[in-house]
């Protein structure tokens, strides 16, 4: 589940919103260079809910960096469509976190889409595939659906 501020930009209301929820997801993303994140994250684990810190910078490392919240997992999200460009990022951002912290997943989308989950293969990092990342297999081919997706991610992990 995502807490972005695209769904609703306060902070606050976004805080209140975590409070109301009647039914909690196993984790929730948050992505810890928007204004407010630290007090989502700690809305999110008073309820129990894990943390999954979303990093799309180093700037934004450096901030979670002074969270009090525990987080139970990383996200870098790699958004540049240029695959080089997402690379480049990728690894700043990577390169940014402390030793023997979470555990991370490494994700791109579009022309990055491939390049960085190959990269997250290499790496040993998780990673996800959907059609909200990419329409597009590896060969350039128009995905039939999200199998035909984590299909051809599993075909680049057993390689």
């Amino acid at each position: 589940m995502s807490t972005g501020a695209w769904i609703a930009p306060d902070p606050a209301v976004r805080v209140a919103a975590v409070r109301a929820w009647t039914v909690l997801p196993d984790f929730a993303s948050v992505n810890a260079h928007e204004p407010g994140a630290a007090a989502v994250a700690a809305a999110l684990h008073e309820r129990g809910v894990m943390v999954e810190v979303g990093l799309w910078t180093v700037a934004a490392v450096e901030a979670w960096l002074r969270w009090r919240v525990p987080v139970g997992r990383i996200l870098v999200e790699c958004l540049a469509e240029e695959p080089d460009v997402a690379l480049a990022d990728a690894a700043a951002i990577l390169g940014a976190l402390p030793a023997g912290g979470p555990p991370v997943l490494l994700h791109g989308e579009g022309a990055a889409t491939w390049p960085v989950l190959t990269e997250a293969v290499l790496r040993g990092l998780a990673t996800r595939i959907g059609l909200e990342d990419t329409l597009l297999l590896p060969d350039g081919s128009v995905a039939s659906d999200n199998t035909a997706l984590v299909a051809a991610a599993r075909t680049l992990g057993a390689a």
